[in-house]
């Protein structure tokens, strides 16, 4: 039976590698976005079904899981940032960016796992970032945000393994390349710079794909040329 897979925060780049890696290995792909508009394109390329949703909102959540049906594999994406000297943030940007990097993680991590206790399986990925295990000067809400993702995620996995539904956190250590647009991150650094959007899926759906006597939590994807 063909598995199914849900990709919340969907857009260009990570997300659209992988619903296009999902609908290759014949999953049925759902998206889901705040613009759903945006992501016409891909859905005609994937066959993907697409949503209107924002992460953040409980009503919002609970209805994309209620009509996306039963599913093999929910991949959480959003995450919202702001920067500046602590002194200076304005504390509404800074609850705006918990509520996506990390609530709406909760909310949709709830949602699956509701849904996966009651079928008996699945994998819950979520996507975190150099900030999940750094807090860099100035950016103090991202990492409030990635380092409570990743607690969610590691909670989960020790709650939810020994029922057979497999969470794992994706530490993405460095900036991913964008596809078919002017990068100046890539023409900085170079061709080995920055994270390939295919390579980091492919890593997804091995992690999904583990046999379940070797499951791993967690994954750090770094360019290899990237320090740490």
């Amino acid at each position: 039976m063909a598995e199914n897979a849900l990709i919340v925060g969907a857009g260009s780049g990570l997300s659209a590698s992988l619903a296009r890696l999902f609908a290759k290995e014949g999953m049925g792909v759902a998206l889901a976005a705040r613009n759903a508009d945006k992501l016409g394109a891909l859905a005609k390329e994937t066959g993907a079904r697409v949503f209107a949703c924002d992460a953040a909102k409980r009503a919002d959540v609970e209805a994309l899981f209620a009509a996306a049906g039963p599913l093999d594999i929910v991949v959480y994406n959003p995450s919202a940032r702001a920067r500046g000297p602590i002194a200076e943030l304005d504390p509404d940007e800074v609850l705006k960016a918990l509520i996506v990097s990390c609530y709406g993680g909760f909310l949709v991590g709830q949602q699956a796992a509701k849904r996966m206790l009651a079928q008996g399986h699945g994998s819950i990925l979520f996507t975190g970032a150099s900030a999940s295990v750094k807090g860099y000067a100035q950016s103090a809400p991202f990492a409030m945000g990635k380092f409570g993702l990743r607690g969610l995620a590691q909670s989960m996995a020790r709650e939810l393994a020994p029922k057979n539904i497999h969470v794992a956190h994706f530490v993405i250590d460095g900036g991913i390349r964008r596809v078919g647009a002017d990068d100046p991150r890539a023409n900085t650094r170079g061709p080995d710079g920055t994270l390939e959007p295919d390579a980091i899926a492919a890593n997804y759906l091995h992690v999904h794909r583990q046999h379940r006597s070797a499951w791993t939590w967690e994954v750090e994807l770094r360019p290899w040329v990237e320090n740490f």
